[in-house]
């Protein structure tokens, strides 16, 4: 009777991304967030939805970023109903994206920006999902 190999399922271990500073987490917010207000697709939105928190967002979105690449578990907030009320559609998350990727090429080593693009792709489709719009979104019959 020949055995057979046994295949051991690896669960990956999650670890701070290579290369990341709390300073770099920091610039790139500022600057992208900084392009958001003065884009004439975005900046409407975003000046509309956080009025007068500016400062308060860019603080959280700090902490969301430095829970993603860090670990440091600062974020907990709900993404999901924070977008709930914002008039967005998939256009308006591939202009953010398109935004984000200019900003994050332009100030961060090709790696570490590759690692934020890489993650913003992801969180912006789950956030399309979980609004019902984009082209993954669940849409019940």
């Amino acid at each position: 009777m020949a055995s057979r190999p046994t295949t051991i399922r690896s669960i990956p271990i999650i670890t701070p991304a290579e290369g990341v500073t709390e300073k770099m987490i920091r610039e790139l917010v500022v600057t992208f967030y900084d392009r958001v207000l003065r884009d004439p697709e975005l900046g409407p939105i975003f000046h509309e939805a956080l009025s007068g928190r500016w400062n308060e967002h860019l603080a959280i979105m700090v902490d969301f970023w430095s829970s993603i690449a860090l670990r440091t578990a600062r974020y907990s907030g709900k993404p999901q109903a924070a977008h709930a009320d914002m008039d967005l559609t998939p256009e308006l998350f591939g202009r953010w994206l398109d935004l984000f990727g200019e900003t994050a090429r332009e100030i961060l080593e090709p790696d570490v920006a590759e690692f934020f693009i890489g993650r913003a792709q992801r969180i912006a489709e789950s956030l399309q999902i979980g609004l019902g719009i984009g082209p993954k979104a669940l849409r019940l019959p």
